[in-house]
């Protein structure tokens, strides 16, 4: 399938989603919306993917924020809708079932550092600046910004960047957990590369309940977290690939995983 605003590099067990609108520093307008919504659901479905990489084309950003042009026209009712739509698309690639890293350089800024926080992990080149600065503009965050920002980096200090609108660098988004690593822009892709294949190499079943209890357990009770736990721990003692990593373990080789 052709898209027109992002590439699709399919490289089994990796897929690699490049935003391509460099000329407006891969502005998130509708129309890119809608293909990241229609590729990630290609690659939720595509058992041959095992993690994504997610970036921007250009080198000057990952992406520098929603479409303004189309920002300056909505009512009250259209901006419910748009921040709807956009949660949704952010929500599936947050709850894919397998790891997505956002590999940032250059601007992260509005809807593209939301974008980056639904990602599983952000990788920063050290020229990397993000920021929230929607105030700026009379609006707030709309597709999930003042929830996750909080969650990641606690609520001081994302009240601080989003009532501010201020950007931040690559160090400052390490320090205070916005960012994962921090790495020189030549080495970004080939870093961000190296950990998605560290993390294809392991059970697939296993890494998709990884990522499923901790989404669902961080703001449970730690009681029914727990349980939680308990049961899909269980349910991965009866799966072959459980069977597959022990006796490849204890034979000393390489396992050999089906996904089942």
């Amino acid at each position: 399938m052709e898209y027109a605003n992002i590439r699709l590099d399919m490289r089994p067990p990796l897929a690699v989603v490049t935003l391509d609108r460099p000329r407006v520093l891969n502005a998130l307008n509708a129309a890119t919306l809608a293909e990241l919504d229609t590729v990630f659901a290609r690659l939720a479905a595509d058992v041959s993917v095992r993690v994504v990489l997610l970036t921007g084309a250009g080198g000057r950003a990952f992406a520098a924020g929603a479409d303004i042009g189309e920002l300056v026209a909505l009512s009250d009712e259209d901006g419910r809708v748009f921040a709807l739509h956009g949660q949704d698309i952010l929500r599936r690639i947050e709850t894919l079932g397998k790891p997505v890293i956002a590999c940032i350089q250059g601007f992260a800024l509005g809807g593209g550092c939301e974008l980056a926080m639904a990602c599983t992990l952000r990788l920063a080149a050290d020229d990397a600046r993000l920021g929230q600065p929607e105030v700026k503009l009379g609006v707030i965050p709309g597709y999930g910004g003042s929830q996750r920002l909080p969650r990641l980096v606690g609520r001081g200090t994302a009240l601080k960047l989003l009532l501010s609108g201020s950007m931040i660098d690559a160090r400052e988004a390490l320090r205070i957990g916005l960012v994962d690593e921090v790495v020189p822009v030549a080495e970004l892709m080939p870093r961000a590369e190296a950990l998605a294949m560290e993390i294809a190499a392991n059970a697939p079943l296993a890494v998709a309940e990884t990522l499923r209890s901790v989404n669902e357990g961080i703001d449970l009770p730690l009681d029914l977290a727990l349980l939680r736990e308990t049961y899909r721990f269980g349910h991965l003692c009866g799966t072959a690939d459980k069977a597959e990593g022990t006796r490849a373990f204890l034979a000393k080789r390489a396992p050999v995983w089906k996904g089942e």
